[in-house]
């Protein structure tokens, strides 16, 4: 059952970075535009966005809520060490949550409106980041794991993991990334005429992509990086790497044509191998501390509890996943069925 807990916890992670990525991309990609592009585009995002943006944010809670009953000691790290971080995205969540709900049905249109995009916007581009940074932190090897953490100063315990050059570079990859795939669903769901807009910003974002991606990796091969360096000895990461890189042609030929099908279905599969990429050299050690690396397995719940937790998310799936589908699909959020 184990296996299964596992499955769940990756299978939340990819569809919240797919999904909860594009959420996310939607404002970067108005903070980013032109005043008459953003006007298209908050007009856009409301059509697509409204009905499910909060859809979007059940994987996340599912993922935690999975380390916090199965992985109780990894858990406990991450939200002791990286507590600020963390801290920072729920305000982001939250902040970015008020200001979608109020610039659209706040009754009186005033000065109030102007506040509401910027805090959407800004929201939008600052969480995917600390979202990022987070990740960083928990493989940048600056954690310094104490039984009394009295014995650090607050920068060696509580700031130093993750504020740093190879934490920022992470999140600056994420955020772009979560550009990319929200440019490349609105090229299906922009009105007619508009497509091109979006088609101009998936090849922004994927130049933006690809350049933090480079300096990323060349900063933490350069400094040393235990991550990165497991990661190019790796043959898998490796191969998952250079498939990723060969979707760019079809994904432009299908994005150029307007393709809404494919050209998600390519996008959500290059995010699945770079994910797979990021995760599979160092599975399950996912967490690199200052002296040693810390098994996502270490610490693990009883059996009993696993049991308990693996037939929920079991049941769980078989309710959420239909009515999920369902409701993607009632509000054209899904293309697969239907003709482009």
């Amino acid at each position: 059952m184990l296996y299964v807990v596992l499955f769940f916890l990756i299978f939340s992670l990819y569809l919240y970075v797919l999904l909860g990525g594009a959420d996310y991309g939607a404002g970067i990609v108005e903070l980013f535009s032109s005043e008459e592009n953003q006007k298209i585009t908050k007009k856009t995002i409301y059509r697509v966005m409204g009905p499910v943006w909060e859809a979007n944010h059940i994987w996340i809670i599912i993922l935690i809520v999975i380390l916090w009953i199965a992985f109780p000691g990894y858990y406990n790290i991450l939200v002791v060490y990286l507590h600020i971080p963390i801290t920072i995205v729920l305000l982001g969540v939250t902040l970015r949550g008020v200001a979608f709900v109020f610039r659209h049905y706040d009754a009186i249109i005033d000065n109030s409106q102007k506040l509401y995009d910027a805090m959407f916007k800004v929201s939008s581009f600052i969480t995917p980041i600390f979202l990022g940074m987070v990740f960083g932190g928990l493989i940048s090897g600056n954690i310094i794991i104490e039984d009394d953490v009295t014995n650090l100063s607050f920068y060696e315990a509580f700031l130093k993991p993750w504020l740093n050059v190879f934490s920022l570079l992470i999140g600056l990859f994420f955020a772009a990334l979560c550009a990319f795939l929200s440019s490349v669903l609105l090229i299906g769901e922009a009105d007619s005429g508009k497509e091109q807009i979006y088609i101009r910003k998936s090849a922004i974002a994927t130049i933006v992509v690809f350049i933090t991606g480079l300096v990323t990796f060349i900063y933490g091969y350069a400094t040393g990086k235990e991550f990165v360096m497991s990661f190019i000895q790796d043959p898998f990461s490796v191969i998952a790497v250079i498939l990723s890189a060969l979707l760019l042609a079809p994904l432009w030929i299908t994005i150029k044509r307007g393709n809404k099908v494919w050209s998600r279905f390519f996008a959500g599969l290059q995010v699945f191998l770079i994910l797979l990429a990021a995760l599979i050299s160092h599975f399950p050690n996912i967490l690199i501390t200052k002296t040693s690396s810390v098994s996502l397995l270490e610490g693990v719940a009883p059996q009993s509890v696993i049991q308990s937790l693996g037939v929920a998310l079991l049941v769980g799936g078989l309710i959420i996943l239909p009515g999920l589908f369902h409701l993607l699909k009632s509000f054209k959020m899904i293309k697969i069925l239907e003709r482009d």
